[in-house]
């Protein structure tokens, strides 16, 4: 437990809206508040997958620099894109948009990638996870079940893993849960004991 009396001494920021992410924090008993910022999520579409979110979270954490003027304070900045066929599939804007991401995601396996930046004034360290995702073959009548009763457009993808369309359209993954849900708790939590 020498670990977390350490993080005790920590005040740590976590950089992002999503309520999953904050969830996933505390349920690994990683003290954390929350502050955020509307930052461009732009990106260079011809990099490879792995370099987009490193150049988002580095970039995200960037934005927030001001913010770190104690040597205690740490900040946790995150993003999580979904790739498929050579595209990133980012958050839909409407209805019609999550219908084509799912119907694209549908028997197919995809990749989601989460690149995590932990930055002090002093310090930074960036680092990513990959899943694998294979989807069951979705009906119209699945897929429009889904829009009708699920919020979609905060979600990289058009889903969240952890919603019923996970449960039942998921047939197999190679890598991390959480990772999914927006945050690779374990990878987060060995980088976090290494940083400080």
């Amino acid at each position: 437990m020498i670990f977390f009396e350490k993080l005790k001494k920590y005040d740590i920021i976590l950089a992002s809206k999503s309520p999953r992410r904050q969830q996933l924090l505390k349920e690994a008993q990683i003290p954390f508040r929350v502050i955020t910022k509307s930052i461009s999520e732009d990106f260079n579409e011809s990099l490879p997958p792995e370099q987009i979110v490193l150049q988002l979270c580095r970039s995200k954490a960037k934005s927030y620099t001001c913010l770190l003027t104690k040597p205690e304070i740490i900040l946790i900045a995150a993003d999580t894109i979904v790739y498929i066929d050579g595209k990133v599939l980012n958050k839909p804007e409407n209805k019609l948009q999550t219908a084509k991401m799912m119907k694209l995601l549908s028997g197919n396996i995809h990749d989601v990638y989460t690149g995590v930046c932990i930055k002090t004034a002093k310090k930074e360290t960036a680092f990513y996870d990959k899943t694998s995702v294979e989807f069951e073959k979705l009906t119209n009548e699945e897929i429009n079940f889904y829009l009708e009763n699920y919020k979609t457009y905060d979600k990289a993808g058009g889903y969240g893993i952890q919603e019923w369309i996970g449960l039942i359209g998921i047939k197999r993954i190679e890598g991390s849960y959480h990772n999914v849900v927006g945050m690779p708790v374990s990878a987060l939590y060995k980088n976090l004991k290494e940083f400080i």
